[in-house]
């Protein structure tokens, strides 16, 4: 590839991670599809699309980390529960078709974008809910569940994390999309990346431009989510949530 092509790369890496960390996912929903249309094969796309994405986690963290918006406890919860469905579900995908699985990952995704749609106050403010040891293992099992697809489909589950974080713990949007970026973006990504790498292979020579536009999208839009607030991030949720929905659908 040219020099002209690698820029075209940084740009749809930056816009993508700028939209995915505003909103809390979805950065897939532009960057993985490029990559495939520029000739790489679906796994192939999909090990290097997951490394760039760790540079999102990396940009965000740098810009959440001066709010100190993070509580350790919360955070070791989402990286226990998490991690290890990640790699149940990196092991999966090169084993199983993922036509259907993208399909019902759209349908379900779509479902996520409506139902915050129809509940305007839903995220706006926090709550403590289900802090209970109950409360924390159903959110822990989902969280997993989560885990498993976010390793082993192309894009939209960081919206998942998001939106469980806001309805079953109570937190606002802004809060959620912090630990989303940081601990999805960056950990879980990063262990699907590695675990996805080993067993397929990165196409290393397009990562510099994806990983700088990927740094850079994640900073600037963790930095637009401190600065416009939940109701701007839940339309931006909204949005993202209906456009990955039919994405992953349509194919």
């Amino acid at each position: 590839m040219d020099g002209i092509a690698h820029i075209a790369l940084f740009l749809v890496s930056l816009l993508a991670n700028l939209f995915s960390a505003f909103s809390g996912g979805g950065a897939g929903l532009i960057q993985l599809p490029v990559l495939i249309f520029l000739g790489l094969p679906f796994a192939v796309a999909l090990a290097t699309h997951k490394l760039a994405s760790v540079a999102l986690g990396i940009g965000a963290t740098l810009r959440h980390l001066r709010e100190g918006s993070l509580d350790r406890g919360f955070s070791l919860l989402l990286l226990a529960a998490g991690l290890p469905g990640v790699l149940l579900g990196a092991n999966l995908i090169l084993r199983v078709p993922d036509r259907a699985a993208e399909i019902a990952l759209g349908l379900l995704t779509l479902a996520l974008g409506l139902y915050s749609l129809f509940n305007p106050r839903l995220g706006l403010q926090a709550a403590r809910l289900h802090r209970s040891r109950r409360g924390y293992l159903v959110g822990a099992l989902v969280l997993f569940a989560i885990g498993v697809l976010n390793g082993s489909l192309t894009s939209g589950t960081g919206l998942f994390v998001t939106l469980w974080l806001v309805r079953w713990f109570g937190l606002d949007y802004r809060r959620a999309v912090a630990y989303t970026l940081v601990l999805v973006g960056l950990f879980w990504n990063g262990t699907g990346a590695l675990t996805l790498g080993l067993l397929s292979q990165i196409h290393w020579p397009w990562l510099p431009a994806l990983l700088l536009g990927s740094l850079l999208g994640g900073y600037l839009g963790a930095h637009l989510a401190i600065a416009k607030g939940n109701r701007w991030i839940k339309r931006a949720f909204e949005v993202i949530t209906l456009l990955v929905g039919v994405r992953l659908i349509l194919g």
